[in-house]
């Protein structure tokens, strides 16, 4: 999926935290859900009615938003908080969560998370529950008390000033190319046409140089892994930013730097522990605000299709409200 936002540019500090109690919604107005029925190869298809029904024990009106594409499910989220929705849910994997915070972001309107993707990063490293129908129970406990949770979001804006939000990571690396060769591809499908991506980039695996500002300082590198995190992980799981935290208004940034093929192939297990940080040819950085740029890159945030870099990523403090 990819899709521009509205260029609009918003200064760190500038989007507003609303509490829960600055704009307490009436009860009559509806709770709207983007529920995506091919998340997590639709082993979790039969679980909507059940969740809905979770749900509507907020007290608040269920609305299912229809939508058969990614840009019609944002247009629809957008509609939804014009209309007076109370909150938003996204019922599915962290593209769903994507499509939903490029509505949410930096508004009073709640947001909650039924985990129900192949890759769940963002709920997960949010604090919701696994298991999607304890989680609707935690939506609905929230809409029901009428408490939200202010977290972090990163705002990732191209060379032409458009922007995308994000909740988890941006790749901007090894594993963005092979996204995006695996995006190519019209064949195999399902997971083994990302296992043939990662074969062939596998094969043609060289350092690139990269040009990162770090808040004001530069730094140029050759690397094969960079990630921007505002949360710890991608991918379903794999820590790639292990000691990022989504309430201290920093992004964490990770690069692994001139691996060849056989580092490479040994250090990927150690992501999902969070443990290749140790190793001597990655490093760690903080900062609020990141630029990174390399020629012939297209990033990825949330595992979706963001923006070529060069880019511009912002922490946003308390730009998103959770309800849990």
């Amino acid at each position: 999926m990819s899709g521009d936002g509205c260029p609009v540019r918003v200064r760190p500090g500038t989007v507003h935290a609303v509490t829960a109690d600055d704009h307490p919604a009436p009860a009559d107005r509806p709770v709207a859900v983007l529920a995506n029925p091919t998340a997590g190869r639709g082993r979790h298809r039969g679980l909507l009615p059940r969740v809905l029904d979770r749900l509507a024990a907020g007290g608040r009106p269920v609305r299912v938003l229809a939508a058969d594409t990614p840009e019609q499910a944002e247009v629809a989220c957008h509609a939804a908080l014009a209309d007076g929705a109370s909150g938003l849910v996204a019922v599915g994997g962290d593209g769903t969560v994507h499509l939903v915070l490029q509505a949410v972001a930096g508004t009073p309107v709640p947001f909650g998370v039924v985990p129900a993707g192949t890759g769940n990063d963002f709920a997960l490293d949010a604090g919701f529950p696994t298991d999607p129908l304890a989680a609707a129970d935690v939506i609905a406990a929230a809409l029901r008390d009428g408490r939200s949770r202010a977290v972090d979001l990163a705002r990732v804006t191209g060379a032409d000033g458009g922007h995308r939000w994000y909740g988890a990571v941006l790749a901007a690396g090894f594993d963005a190319i092979v996204n995006e060769r695996a995006n190519r591809m019209r064949w195999p499908r399902g997971p083994r046409r990302y296992d043939l991506a990662i074969l062939a980039e596998l094969a043609r695996l060289r350092p690139r140089r990269y040009t990162l500002t770090l808040d004001g300082e530069r730094i140029e590198v050759d690397a094969v892994l960079v990630a921007v995190g505002n949360g710890a992980s991608y991918g379903g799981g794999m820590r790639i930013c292990p000691a990022a935290d989504l309430t201290d208004g920093l992004l964490d940034v990770v690069i692994g730097g001139r691996f060849n093929r056989r580092t490479l192939i040994r250090i990927k297990p150690r992501i999902y522990p969070g443990t290749h940080v140790t190793h001597p040819l990655v490093h760690t950085y903080r900062a609020r605000t990141v630029t990174v740029a390399a020629e012939g890159i297209t990033s990825y945030a949330d595992g979706e299709r963001c923006r070529d870099l060069p880019v511009t990523v912002t922490a946003v403090p308390a730009a998103v409200r959770l309800l849990r």
